[in-house]
């Protein structure tokens, strides 16, 4: 797989997340009759099974990041290059675009538009961190055991936690500056999304930390292992 190649399934496949978070909360605000839980459930329900379709998709071609904090986390296990995580990531971020603009078009709307959905406060960048950190252990504790199971396990995780975590759960900074695109229902103020992409940072930092504590072996076993 060349490199070219690799970046663009992540770029198709951040599209295709884009599309799918974005264009089902369109349809759901539409349909839901302004009940905004059912429009969360129709949301977050569409998302999950997009991601799950997109992992296990693109998971052969270029790992199914779709994510720069899962991208640096290759990074720097030293399973992607450098070069490679900086192609990644910024191919990302355009898919994203893409991927909202894509959304617009879909349902007569402007391509792009400033959004105005408040998403701001302690409890909400709270949420962003538990959510990022969630994610992180995901990742790092199951894949080595069920690598399979990652594109379901992943998905499922990101479904569950727009219910758990007060922010809905964006866990990725790609995906935060697209949505500050989107004047709809899953909108953040271009404002408020430095906040959140700051709190998911530090949310896999945790993350990271808690997963290599959790996974460190005793001291005896690591003598055991040298002998």
């Amino acid at each position: 797989m060349t490199l070219a190649r690799a970046a663009a399934a992540e770029g198709v496949g951040t599209t295709g997340l884009l599309l799918a978070i974005v264009g089902s909360g369109i349809m759901a605000e539409r349909l839901s009759g302004g009940n905004a839980a059912i429009a969360l459930c129709a949301n977050s329900a569409a998302t999950g099974c997009a991601l799950f379709v997109l992992i296990a998709t693109f998971e052969r071609l270029s790992g199914a990041h779709f994510n720069p904090l899962v991208t640096l986390l290759a990074a720097a296990h030293r399973e992607i290059a450098p070069r490679v995580a900086l192609a990644f990531i910024a191919i990302q971020i355009a898919g994203a675009v893409c991927g909202v603009m894509l959304a617009h078009a879909m349902f007569d709307l402007p391509a792009l538009q400033a959004a105005t959905r408040p998403r701001a406060g302690a409890g909400q960048w709270l949420g962003e961190g538990v959510a990022t950190a969630g994610l992180m252990l995901v990742l790092l504790l199951a894949k080595p055991a069920r690598p399979h199971a990652v594109p379901a396990l992943i998905a499922t995780y990101i479904a569950a936690a727009y219910w758990f975590t007060s922010s809905t759960s964006f866990a990725n900074p790609a995906v935060t500056l697209a949505r500050s695109l989107t004047d709809t229902f899953t909108g953040i103020r271009p404002a408020d999304a430095p906040a959140f992409v700051t709190a998911q940072a530090v949310g896999a930092l945790a993350g990271v930390a808690l997963a290599r504590w959790l996974m460190r072996r005793p001291p005896s076993a690591r003598s055991d292992a040298k002998t």
